[in-house]
């Protein structure tokens, strides 16, 4: 392998390689073996043919054919089960997310803060606070919205 840092570009197929080649969590299952449908032939084994190898090479073209035909016939099962396992992933991805969640419940009259984000023009710098002054909550609408208003009681519409 090359060791100087400038030369990636060098190492970038083996990396792609290793990439396109190995389980994927979050599908359970290889990428190589759901575009192509066939298990990847690493370059060690083309140079010296292994068993697996061997055995596909003296197939004839009609068998070959036909094998090939009947793989790509199973490869809709096998991306079903991949769009399967990517569901149930996403979903216990989610409750493991959703548990550290905590809903809160707001009250009329409850006094709350108004967050500053980034891109607003409130937002002066690094030092400077990232909430605005408090504000009394009049009312609750359904979905999370409030309607806050100002401690002089002049109404402002939010939502949380």
């Amino acid at each position: 392998m090359i060791e100087k840092h400038k030369q990636w570009h060098e190492k970038l197929s083996f990396a792609l390689l290793g990439y396109r080649t190995t389980v994927r969590t979050s599908f359970g299952a290889i990428p190589y073996m759901l575009v192509y449908n066939t298990e990847v032939v690493i370059p060690t084994e083309v140079e010296i043919p292994s068993l697996r190898i061997i055995q596909e090479a003296e197939f004839d073209d009609a068998e070959w054919v036909k094998s090939r035909f009947e793989q790509l016939a199973l490869i809709d099962r096998k991306r079903m089960n991949a769009v399967c396992h990517v569901q149930f992933y996403q979903r216990r991805m989610s409750r493991a997310f959703n548990k550290r969640v905590k809903p809160r419940q707001f009250t009329p009259g409850q006094l709350v803060l108004e967050k500053i984000f980034p891109h607003q023009d409130e937002a002066k710098g690094k030092f400077s606070p990232n909430w605005q002054r408090p504000y009394m909550v009049r009312r609750v609408l359904t979905g999370g919205a409030l309607i806050l208003a100002e401690m002089d009681r002049e109404s402002l519409a939010t939502t949380n």
